[in-house]
């Protein structure tokens, strides 16, 4: 389809040279990002400008501990789109979305007036050849991937939001996948995914700690991930359903001091 992962015929990318950047992400963001606006100027826009200098990661592991771009072989031929690209270094916060809930066509309602080349990017989700695909440009091929991955967000936070979605992240929370709270009074507490707006591109994904009840950064590999691909909602929801993993608030806070006495607060 418009882009073997696998490798092959038609003159596609490998998957292997989409993991090594041969396809530069930026460039296709940003052509997305002018396709959106001009479709959809009131629900999609390019991500806000505010500058932030980069933080140091909070975990101890480095980058390098998870070398593999994707698990497993490059030359599986059976990987669907969907692990596939759940396995792309940095979207380790998605899980996999049931074929199932993708092909409900109720689970997708509104989606199409948001995503440009919707019937194709859904296709290519689905793993679903197309006969047009050799249409189109090079340039249209890399949009469709781009909206076939935005699509796919705006699938997995509704998705994560069922029963069988909350037990996928569960599983993610457990393994402290989404990283661990910062503050040192939490001692390494899990986070969990969540995003300060539900419009796409308008902010990026922040992890909250059930502990101190604070959002922050999360490692920088996941700091260019939209936060509407988890939502305001599902941190809550989920704590709200899975209570016994809620922990209890942090008994300790920090008392500054000078030379060993409290500092006076007016």
């Amino acid at each position: 389809m418009y882009k073997e992962r696998s490798g092959g015929g038609g003159g596609g990318s490998s998957r292997s040279e989409i993991l090594n950047g041969a396809v530069d992400r930026k460039r296709i963001n940003d052509a997305l990002s002018k396709k959106l606006e001009k479709s959809s100027p009131s629900t999609s826009r390019p991500f806000a400008s505010t500058a932030k200098p980069q933080l140091p990661d909070v975990e101890s592991e480095t980058d390098s501990e998870e070398g593999s771009d994707v698990s497993g072989s490059e030359g599986d031929d059976d990987t669907s789109w969907i692990s596939w690209f759940c396995n792309l270094r940095g979207n380790d916060f998605f899980c996999e979305v049931d074929e199932d809930y993708i092909q409900d066509d109720f689970n997708l309602c509104g989606l199409s007036g948001q995503v440009p080349y919707y019937d194709y990017a859904l296709d290519l989700i689905l793993d679903v050849e197309s006969s047009n695909s050799e249409m189109f440009t090079e340039e249209q091929n890399e949009l469709v991937e781009s909206a076939a991955e935005m699509l796919y967000g705006l699938i997995h936070v509704r998705y994560i939001l069922t029963t069988k979605g909350m037990a996928a992240m569960t599983e993610k929370y457990k393994n402290c996948d989404f990283g661990r709270c910062p503050r040192v009074f939490c001692c390494g507490q899990a986070c969990l995914p969540v995003g300060q707006s539900d419009i796409p591109r308008s902010s990026t994904v922040k992890i909250y700690c059930p502990k101190c009840e604070d959002i922050s950064y999360p490692r920088s590999k996941f700091q260019d991930i939209d936060g509407a691909y988890f939502g305001t909602t599902f941190p809550h929801l989920f704590l709200m359903t899975y209570g016994n993993l809620k922990p209890q608030k942090p008994t300790q806070k920090y008392v500054p001091r000078i030379f060993g006495f409290k500092v006076h607060k007016p």
